[in-house]
């Protein structure tokens, strides 16, 4: 029989972590503990409740049914307890506390430098703490709550996840051009020379493929990083053509020759929050000095 405990909401959170990710180490290491203590913490929890919560699938560990109620309330419990933070911020009238902030290159680049200055001037009670990731994943890992904002990406015809529970902000339109150093006027007489693209399973990678494709060749992909100053520096030495946003040049007069595409592409930039949390002041006040940013760069 369940006992009348009541039950941690710190150890139901891991429950839910392990449904999200997987493996107790996974877990782990997303929330800086050692596997043996997300595994004591688990087992302890499962005492409180009083009934089986995991079983083990050859070194992996599967939740049972009872498990599986337990994370679905727990989700429900974390998003009452973000809005009423997000209430309770609301209430003051100063912006402070710390924001997690997700980026891609790109827009750590052009635009969160110019963001970070304003921020320290407008609001210097606020810490915003930056990583760089890649947007798939960032949007996973706000849902999850390892931030609490990013800015991220879609491709024309290419939409991003969405998550549930994540709302999606556009921040700017950021056009597509084909980065030269040889003359190359269009992207079909780039067909018989090597790139430079990003890693495959990224947006901008299959994006880049299929406009090449579109074009009538197989591009020779001789060179892979997510370093788009790599990218650059390929393309200033000779070795390497590439499709590159205007983002990366951050307001700076470009060092390649650029070529316009065909329709112009363009990508769309945007932030994304969870829907219980977006109401804090310092969230509202980190995507208003974005959008400020980003209205210098096109200026």
């Amino acid at each position: 029989m369940i006992g009348c405990r009541v039950l941690e909401l710190r150890r139901l959170r891991l429950l839910a972590e392990l449904k999200a990710r997987g493996t107790i180490t996974a877990v782990a290491d997303a929330l800086s503990y050692s596997p043996s203590s997300v595994s004591q913490q688990l087992a302890l929890l499962e005492a409180e409740a009083g009934v089986p919560l995991l079983t083990k699938s050859g070194r992996r560990v599967l939740l049972t049914p009872q498990a599986e109620v337990l994370v679905a309330h727990t989700a429900q419990l974390l998003d009452r307890l973000e809005l009423m933070e997000s209430e309770l911020h609301s209430s003051l009238t100063e912006v402070t506390g710390t924001v997690r902030l997700a980026v891609f290159q790109s827009a750590a680049l052009g635009i969160v430098p110019q963001a970070l200055t304003l921020l320290g001037e407008l609001y210097p009670a606020l810490r915003v703490e930056v990583t760089q990731r890649e947007p798939e994943n960032a949007l996973n890992e706000v849902w999850a709550r390892e931030f609490d904002l990013v800015i991220a990406e879609q491709y024309p015809g290419h939409a991003a996840p969405r998550q549930p529970g994540l709302d999606q902000v556009e921040l700017c339109e950021d056009e597509i051009r084909l980065g030269v150093s040889r003359g190359i006027q269009s992207l079909e007489e780039a067909s018989g020379v090597p790139w430079v693209m990003e890693p495959r399973g990224t947006a901008s990678r299959h994006w880049a493929e299929q406009r090449c494709r579109a074009a009538g060749f197989e591009p020779d992909v001789r060179f892979e990083t997510a370093d788009l100053q790599a990218h650059i520096r390929l393309i200033e030495s000779g070795n390497a053509v590439a499709l590159l946003p205007d983002l990366v040049w951050a307001g700076r007069t470009p060092s390649v020759e650029l070529v316009t595409l065909e329709g112009s592409p363009r990508r769309t930039v945007f932030t994304s929050a969870r829907e219980n949390s977006r109401e804090r002041p310092a969230l509202r006040a980190v995507r208003e000095v974005l959008e400020r940013s980003v209205g210098f760069l096109n200026n």
